[in-house]
């Protein structure tokens, strides 16, 4: 919740950053790319490694790093200082990440995921639609410096809490030893990979960078496959490559994102520059989608026992492209409650796609690696926006953009298609739910 609040104020307090410090637009956008490629490059690592040296201690680091962090970027002189400070808030995310997931793992058994889960995807969603709102108000009232000090006693009452919980420690299975040179080649595979997206909407598809970025991706990520094949101790155990239901899921999950960022941050464009709405305006006109966020994931939890993963990811997914393709419908004079509703079946869809995701993959987590499959699956998270983003950066106009990004949503049907039905069982609940009370 604390990261997704970060990230929505922060986009509020932008502009009166740059005023204040005499920054250029390239130089802020660095505040968003610095913290997203620490984080993309970190969170399988950080899963890891929480794996290894337990869970609620690696929340515990993250958790006050965070918060000193935060405290850097408000007490920042200048730009430079502020990207350092993000970049740090960058790695202390991915060390918190990974680690709420596997906590409720460790928390609660397969069989009852589903509950904690929505509620994990419901203050997902407040945080997301309080955002801007709560970051309009603090940058009018006391500056640009506030989103950040905010951070600070949030992230110290959930340390707190933290310490105060007990959760069992997962059983054994077998070394877990990080393996540093796969390490080194899948962290610096990511960051090449979200730099040369994030550099798109400024460069295009055919710049150099561009092409010598996802080319140099490319090779690193075959370098790290290769390795992977050949390493004693794998990053990605081999008990997680294997599991269908969770690279599954984190593909459905790429691609449902990867489509709905980038039909939000085209149809952004459109209600601001064609519409002429003002940034307040334009965030008012979605809250449908991030209020639907909220009453959304229990009611997608309720479907989810009913129905089974396969069905209710499909029925998700579906909604989300449908969205997006009404959107595309969109005309300068067309009434605001046509986008409203499509906004809706955005946050309708997406968040059933985010609790069967989320609770397939951490419930389907093999004993001992819910770390490394929390990090995988907050990695699908930040990729996906990321690449929607960049598509629809290079493409020109609205209704060819979000028909485009409606059927990379809709390709998540074929994993979806691959997850188990509504009275299948996941062949390692039983071994999960042994593991779990140990």
């Amino acid at each position: 919740m604390i990261v997704a609040l970060d990230g929505t104020i922060l986009t509020v307090a932008q502009p009166s950053l740059q005023r204040d410090l005499g920054a250029s637009v390239a130089q802020v956008q660095w505040t968003s790319t610095g913290y997203l490629l620490a984080v993309a490059a970190l969170l399988v690592i950080a899963g890891h490694l929480g794996d290894r040296y337990g869970h609620q201690r690696l929340l515990l680091i993250g958790l006050l790093g965070f918060a000193a962090a935060s405290a850097g970027v408000a007490l920042s002189p200048d730009i430079g200082w502020v990207t350092a400070m993000r970049v740090a808030q960058g790695v202390s995310g991915a060390l918190l990440q990974p680690a709420t997931l596997a906590l409720l793992r460790l928390a609660y058994p397969a069989d009852r995921l589903s509950g904690p889960v929505a509620v994990r995807t419901s203050a997902i969603g407040l945080a997301a639609a309080a955002g801007p709102l709560l970051g309009g108000v603090l940058v009018t009232q006391l500056g640009w410096r506030a989103v950040f000090v905010i951070n600070i006693p949030i992230a110290v009452a959930i340390a707190l809490v933290t310490l105060a919980v007990r959760v069992p420690m997962p059983a054994p299975v077998e070394s877990t030893r990080l393996d540093l040179t796969g390490a080194a080649l899948l962290a610096t595979a990511l960051a090449v990979l979200v730099h040369a997206l994030a550099g798109v909407p400024g460069y295009g598809w055919t710049a150099g960078r561009t092409v010598l970025g996802l080319t140099a991706a490319a090779g690193l990520t075959a370098a790290f496959v290769r390795h992977e094949r050949r390493a004693e101790h794998p990053i990605v155990p081999r008990a997680v490559a294997r599991s269908v239901p969770v690279t599954a899921s984190m593909a459905m999950l790429l691609t449902t994102s990867c489509g709905l960022f980038g039909a939000l941050f085209a149809t952004t464009f459109f209600l601001q520059d064609v519409r002429g709405l003002s940034p307040l305006v334009s965030v008012v006109w979605g809250i449908p989608m991030t209020a639907l966020m909220i009453p959304g994931a229990p009611l997608a939890t309720a479907v989810l026992r009913r129905q089974g993963p396969r069905r209710t990811a499909i029925g998700g997914i579906g909604l989300v492209a449908v969205g997006i393709a009404a959107l595309s419908r969109q005309s300068p004079t067309s009434p605001w409650l046509l986008t409203s509703v499509c906004f809706a079946l955005l946050g309708a869809g997406f968040t059933t796609v985010m609790v069967t995701a989320t609770g397939t993959v951490v419930g389907d987590a093999p004993p001992g690696y819910a770390g490394v499959v929390g990090g995988l699956k907050q990695t699908a998270n930040n990729l996906g926006p990321t690449l929607g983003i960049a598509i629809a950066a290079g493409l020109t106009t609205l209704t060819p953009t979000l028909l485009t990004l409606s059927a990379l949503a809709a390709l998540g049907l074929l994993p979806a298609a691959l997850l188990p039905g509504r009275d299948a069982r996941h062949p390692n609940v039983d071994s999960i739910q042994r593991a779990s009370v140990r």
